[in-house]
């Protein structure tokens, strides 16, 4: 018998008479029952049954210890990592069940599609243990499964936001910056963990080309890390469904260059590099590499929440911008209007927010909008600043956090929302705009 130690696999054989042929050689039938996976091993046995039959027992003996071996070493390995795999879905599960149970919670009535949600978490929860103990290598499809119903739960939360707004907010199309700023942003959706699988990799940054070329509307990126330098490598996946997957077409490398703050705009990263303290920008095509290094951008200041973030890129519909601090500002942020055809600072503005106190910062519609923390569970939009008019107000919007802080916040023009990357997990939020 052929038996493997993992308990995933296990084939019997049974041999029955054995004669000695004309040639000298010994003969066997040889009896192997189905066994329905997996279908790669069980053509190899039946390609090593040929052998057998051909009379090369000793050799087939010798090379059957040596695949033993082998196959022991790499199901080894294979183990702790599938093992993780499969904790995290259980981890997914769990907030899926619990992000459902706010769902319940928010509406009035019970709903179909929530019961419907509940029961489909229950049923992959069962699905998830099977696997583990049954087939390894399906996490795949177990995948799939996981953006179908990602999509539905996001749906839902369409569905409760349609039942819940209020008529002075609403949803512009793309790159209509007619309205009068941001008046609410909706609850946060978890998508899941980075794409590295690791819960240490705390800092890092996600989200879409804010300006995509034809045909990458629906590429998305990341980068992570445990340092709040991260910057050696990021991802990119062709669309949504491959990022949940962590399917990536394409991983670059900066080489020996070290940054953070990434950022997609116009088929070109754009990031905060080291050292001196610099804009890097390199071509997604052709993988050229730009720099320019801002002169009075200072060291000391970074957001409350994070170090190392002096220079935070934001894409909206009016262009791309860096935010920063200097000496001469005395630690108040400015916003600078990048030109991007020159890697150059062409305006600037400076605002009367200390950079220290803020958790973050993005843009919209020429706006810069600033965050704070409240507690451990909110932040709120506090500060806006108009870069067309010079006006600056103070405001009360408040969203909640998935985890405590956050290193990253941006906003995306395409499609309305705010991309997070918080403790590790992918966040977004839509952003719901006043007509009034």
């Amino acid at each position: 018998s052929l038996a493997h130690r993992s308990g995933l696999i296990l084939v019997h054989s049974s041999l029955q008479n054995c004669c000695m042929g004309e040639s000298g050689q010994c003969v066997c039938e040889v009896f192997l029952p189905d066994t329905s996976f997996p279908a790669d091993r069980v053509e190899s046995v039946q390609e090593d049954s040929k052998d057998f039959f051909e009379g090369k027992l000793e050799d087939y003996l010798n090379e059957l210890s040596d695949l033993t071996e082998r196959l022991e070493s790499l199901q080894n390995t294979t183990d702790r990592y599938i093992k993780l795999d499969f904790e995290l879905l259980r981890i997914e599960l769990r907030e899926f069940e619990s992000l459902v149970n706010q769902l319940h919670l928010s509406f009035n009535s019970s709903s179909p599609m929530i019961e419907s949600l509940y029961t489909e978490i229950q049923n992959m929860t069962s699905t998830v243990n099977l696997l583990e103990s049954y087939d390894k290598r399906n996490l795949e499809l177990i995948r799939r499964s996981f953006a179908e119903l990602q999509e539905k739960l996001e749906e839902c939360q369409r569905e409760q936001d349609t039942l819940s707004v209020i008529t002075p907010c609403f949803f512009l199309s793309s790159g209509n910056c007619n309205h009068k700023g941001i008046l609410s942003i909706s609850k946060p959706k978890v998508v899941q963990i980075n794409g590295d699988l690791s819960s240490s990799y705390v800092y890092g940054c996600w989200g879409k080309d804010s300006k995509p070329d034809p045909g990458y509307e629906s590429m998305y990126f990341y980068g992570g890390s445990s340092s709040t330098i991260y910057g050696r490598y990021y991802q990119l996946y062709s669309d949504y469904e491959k990022l949940i997957l962590r399917s990536y077409f394409k991983r670059y490398s900066l080489g020996n260059d070290k940054g953070n703050n990434y950022i997609v705009h116009g088929n070109a990263m754009y990031y905060q590099a080291y050292s001196p303290l610099r804009m890097g920008k390199v071509n997604l095509t052709s993988l050229q590499l730009e720099y320019r290094v801002i002169t009075e951008a200072s060291e000391r200041f970074s957001y409350s929440f994070i170090n190392d973030q002096f220079l935070d890129f934001a894409a909206d519909e009016k262009g791309l911008w860096v935010i920063y601090a200097s000496e001469q500002s005395n630690g108040k942020l400015i916003v600078g209007k990048i030109n991007e055809n020159f890697l150059d600072i062409e305006e600037r503005h400076t605002t009367s927010v200390y950079k220290v106190h803020a958790t973050n910062a993005f843009m919209a519609c020429g706006v810069l909008y600033v965050t704070r923390s409240v507690d451990l569970t909110t932040d709120e939009i506090f500060y806006a600043y108009d870069t067309q008019t010079s006006e600056e107000k103070y405001l009360n919007v408040p969203f909640q956090k998935f985890r405590d802080q956050y290193s990253y916040l941006d906003y995306n023009p395409t499609d309305q929302k705010l991309y997070m990357y918080n403790s590790g997990y992918y966040v977004s939020y839509d952003v719901r705009f006043n007509k009034e």
